[in-house]
């Protein structure tokens, strides 16, 4: 396997979970009443949730031996590991110190299961990227920038 030149091909990996977490969208950095104008009703004091689809992608050459870029029963358990166990139905919130300072917007939820993904993994450099869809409509995607 690889081409002409030596080199072996790179692909694209993906793998798609479903999570449910509740949050309230507040920032410790505003009052009160900035946080009702900034977040409206996602600040309200008894939060929302949602059912989050979450993609993580790699990037990498193909392994010339297996075939793969990784397995991805391994991708699966890194998953499970780094996304499902902390967050999946949890109050973001109150149960991940993370967000004890930080507010639980979909951007920074992309953020956290970034590093958490980073800190697992045996190959972090295939880390590509991590694509949220809060809704249908509304998404953010992460690339560690």
């Amino acid at each position: 396997m690889g081409d002409v030149k030596g080199i072996n091909p790179k692909c694209y990996q993906t793998r798609r979970i479903m999570l449910s977490a509740c949050h309230r969208l507040h920032s410790p950095h505003l009052s009160d009443e900035e946080n009702k104008k900034v977040y409206g009703k996602c600040n309200h004091i008894n939060g929302h949730g949602h059912n989050y689809v979450v993609k993580v992608t790699l990037f990498g050459e193909i392994d010339p031996k297996t075939g793969m870029l990784m397995n991805l029963t391994d991708l699966k358990q890194y998953m499970e590991e780094a996304i499902m166990k902390p967050m999946d139905h949890k109050n973001l919130d109150k149960d991940i110190e993370y967000f004890k300072n930080v507010p639980s917007t979909t951007e920074n939820v992309a953020v956290y299961i970034w590093q958490r993904m980073k800190n697992i993994m045996d190959h972090p450099e295939w880390l590509h990227e991590v694509e949220i869809y809060e809704t249908e409509n509304n998404i953010v995607s992460y690339k560690g920038d």
